[in-house]
């Protein structure tokens, strides 16, 4: 078998795991009428998603590193079309909440290994270029999941949401059984103690911390937006349930945008103007969206244009911070990618978690989108700053 992987396979997996947390929250008012749960329950259905996410990423990393890209992958796979199942049959919002966690644990390893599986076959500019395809790719797919997680909660129920995930899973399963091959050169004989040791290594460098603390904030920090989303457009905007699809699916088009101007810019800008110059424009569209919460003047139209900005800065800069965090070690890709992983969803699900809080749902994402916006560029500076010295050396 090639050891060159079908990009779209890649792109299947990879955006399995987050399409799992788009597709279900335009259903998040209806579950919460059916379970008898509050805002805030519903909400930690999507903050403990997110933050499996970002824990499972700190195994699947170093697992496929030292036992390979591709039965690592089909375990996270199994996991994910079996909760899927479970989450379709949840009784009530507790069980929701753990069997969501599960089903992000399963879910993350397609994001994990599907970018190392990148980087095994391309070199960090050419990695960067079909990372950045592959974002646009995968923003297919998440910018359609509201319109289709809104019509199936509509038509057939919430529930159905999570019998068409587990088909998914299971569709993937097969795929990836056929068709992706062993990618990584040679499996790690390491012991788990040394890749302990590499974990400590990339937790050691102040460049990686800041590409991974800074690509955090300039990408994942938009999931307080899209789970406060129904509560904000429903509740405070008086728009109908069915139309908050449609406003995720522009914003989540932004990110699109942003990806096509990745690809076309990385081969003219260095990735690190780029990351810096993108998060910026995120920064500018988060304290517009601010400027209309404190005002009162938020509106439908203010708060989609502010986002979808926002969103494009965030296509920017995800594959330039992504690559250049794994560029700093070339020897522990996997490990690389999972810690990346695990601090990129550990920001959207602090962010996603402070955005649930207090009485305004609109300003307190905003205030959150506002910080992260600011402490990704000075995260950014960090890693700059330790980068160039160790280039030289």
């Amino acid at each position: 078998m090639s050891r060159q992987a079908p990009l779209w396979l890649l792109t299947l997996i990879t955006f399995s795991g987050t399409l799992a947390m788009h597709i279900f929250v335009p259903a998040l008012p209806e579950a919460a009428k059916d379970l008898g749960a509050s805002m805030g329950a519903m909400q930690m259905t999507m903050s403990v998603y997110i933050f499996g996410l970002a824990v499972g990423q700190l195994a699947y990393g170093p697992l496929s590193d030292r036992f390979g890209r591709r039965p690592v992958l089909m375990a996270g796979l199994v996991l994910y079309a079996v909760t899927g199942l479970a989450a379709a049959f949840a009784p009530d919002v507790r069980t929701l909440i753990v069997v969501r966690l599960l089903q992000a644990l399963g879910g993350c390893a397609g994001l994990v290994i599907g970018r190392a599986v990148v980087r095994d076959t391309a070199l960090p500019k050419d990695a960067a270029r079909r990372l950045a395809v592959m974002n646009l790719m995968v923003a297919v797919g998440p910018g359609a999941a509201p319109l289709i997680g809104g019509v199936l909660a509509s038509t057939l129920g919430w529930r159905s949401i999570f019998f068409l995930l587990a088909a998914l899973g299971i569709i993937n399963l097969a795929f990836t059984w056929r068709l992706l091959p062993e990618t990584r050169e040679q499996t790690s004989s390491a012991s788990f103690p040394t890749l302990g040791r590499n974990y400590r290594k990339l937790l050691g460098s102040p460049a990686f911390l800041g590409y991974a603390i800074g690509g955090g904030c300039a990408t994942t920090s938009m999931y307080a937006f899209i789970a406060a989303s129904p509560f904000i457009f429903v509740h405070q905007l008086n728009r109908p349930d069915y139309e908050v699809g449609f406003y995720l699916a522009i914003l989540v088009s932004g990110i699109w945008l942003g990806s096509v101007l990745a690809t076309r810019l990385i081969a003219r800008i260095h990735m690190d103007r780029l990351m810096v110059g993108a998060n910026l424009l995120s920064v500018l569209a988060s304290f517009t969206l601010l400027a209309a919460v404190l005002s009162s003047h938020l509106s439908v139209a203010l708060a989609v244009g502010s986002m979808f900005v926002f969103s494009v800065g965030v296509g920017m800069a995800s594959p330039a911070a992504l690559t250049q965090a794994m560029s700093v070690n070339p020897h522990v890709i996997g490990s690389a990618a999972g810690l990346y992983g695990f601090a990129q969803m550990g920001v959207g699900a602090v962010c996603t978690a402070i955005a649930g809080t207090g009485s305004n749902p609109a300003l307190a994402a905003a205030l959150v989108l506002a910080a992260a916006g600011v402490i990704g560029q000075f995260a950014f500076w960090i890693a700059l700053r330790h980068r160039a010295p160790a280039a030289l050396r």
